[in-house]
């Protein structure tokens, strides 16, 4: 465990000042005086299904890569509020710019998950039409896609769209040089970009005392723009803040920054090892703020949902499972020259003799024995 900086307050612990919450942890539902969502029952049940299966989908690429059927997989086990509530706040023509985390968010613009899986088996490049489902591709490379996000939303703005775009990136991202350029320009353009933090607490194992003196959504005063902290394990209190930041960045008035105060239930990824870095009492603190339990306990005691709903719900996500395992296992393997293709437009003389070197190579083998 990494000593916190000396004289810093502890951000990770979840007793937070200032912290946007409509569901206590104990499911009980409290009135905000700046923001309010008025969901209907059927919607709740959606927004239930919607965690419940999300979370499966996730639990099932852990143990799919943990079989050697999937390279790596970056689980958001613990994140599903923060996702599910920043993805059904958005309007159909408002773009979403995913890091490589941002599973709920694919789910909520109709992406498949097989799509999203077959990038980390490998298979292609991401298999979803960015524009039809208005959810960018995975980006790898940490906070780049905030600059995408603060460009696309400059076009919205001088095409006279009225819609905005989302940029999703973690606390860790936030000491990166593209997120502060892309929130520069943002502020300086008013352009209609949301930059949605979920701060789950490690930036890979870097606890955020050692990247942030100051809650990090007090920065975006910083730039200019309004800095919102939501608890992002409260699927409604993340509906209701990115509704209204949307709404705002539609109406003209810029961009918001909004701070997902949540954690990251599992590793960083499944080449991670999350002991090495954190205590368990600390993860078992945050499991009594899971974000599915809570809802549920809301839908139970309110009579919004009965043993029959949730046991359906359970149901659709084994088939969902089933279908998961399938479809991945059945995934046919590119050819090896396939990584050759899409690297530019026009293939260039020097790539050229890369892939005649990699087709020799590959040519030497017969039978499986090196030639």
């Amino acid at each position: 465990m990494v000593d916190p900086v000396p004289g810093a307050e502890a951000p990770h612990l979840p007793h937070q000042p200032d912290l946007v919450q409509l569901l206590t942890p104990e499911g009980e539902r409290v009135e905000h005086p700046e923001y309010s969502v008025d969901v209907s029952p059927e919607e709740l049940r959606d927004l239930y299904r919607d965690l419940a299966l999300v979370r499966r989908w996730d639990v099932e690429a852990t143990a799919l890569q943990r079989q050697g059927e999937l390279g790596i997989w970056a689980s958001l086990l613990g994140q599903e509020a923060a996702q599910i509530g920043a993805g059904r706040a958005m309007a159909p023509d408002d773009m979403a710019f995913p890091t490589y985390r941002e599973h709920g968010v694919a789910w909520t613009r109709g992406v498949d998950p097989l799509h999203v899986i077959s990038l980390f088996r490998g298979v292609d490049n991401g298999g979803w039409d960015p524009v039809a489902t208005h959810f960018n591709l995975y980006t790898v490379v940490i906070g780049a896609q905030t600059l995408h996000a603060t460009g696309y939303a400059m076009g919205l703005q001088r095409d006279g769209a009225e819609s905005a775009a989302l940029a999703f990136l973690g606390d860790g991202a936030t000491s990166q040089g593209e997120v502060n350029e892309a929130m520069i320009w943002a502020a300086s353009f008013s352009a209609p970009v949301v930059f949605f933090c979920q701060n789950n607490q490690y930036a890979i194992s870097v606890p955020l005392e050692r990247q942030s003196r100051v809650p990090l959504y007090q920065r975006a005063a910083g730039f200019g723009f309004p800095g919102v902290r939501v608890d992002g394990n409260d699927v409604l209190a993340v509906l209701a803040v990115t509704r209204a930041a949307l709404a705002a960045a539609h109406d003209g008035q810029g961009p918001t920054f909004i701070e997902a105060f949540t954690y990251r239930m599992g590793a960083h990824t499944t080449s991670d090892d999350p002991t090495r870095y954190r205590l368990a009492s600390e993860l078992e603190e945050w499991k009594l703020r899971d974000p599915i339990a809570r809802l549920k306990a809301y839908l139970s005691r309110s009579g919004i949902a009965d043993h029959d709903f949730f046991d359906a719900v359970e149901a659709e996500a084994d088939e969902l499972a089933v279908r998961i395992r399938r479809g991945t296992v059945e995934m046919p393997d590119p050819p090896g020259t396939a990584m050759f293709d899409s690297v530019y437009a026009e293939q260039t003389p020097h790539l050229a003799r890369q892939r005649a070197e990699f087709e020799a190579y590959q040519a030497s083998f017969e039978g499986g024995v090196e030639r």
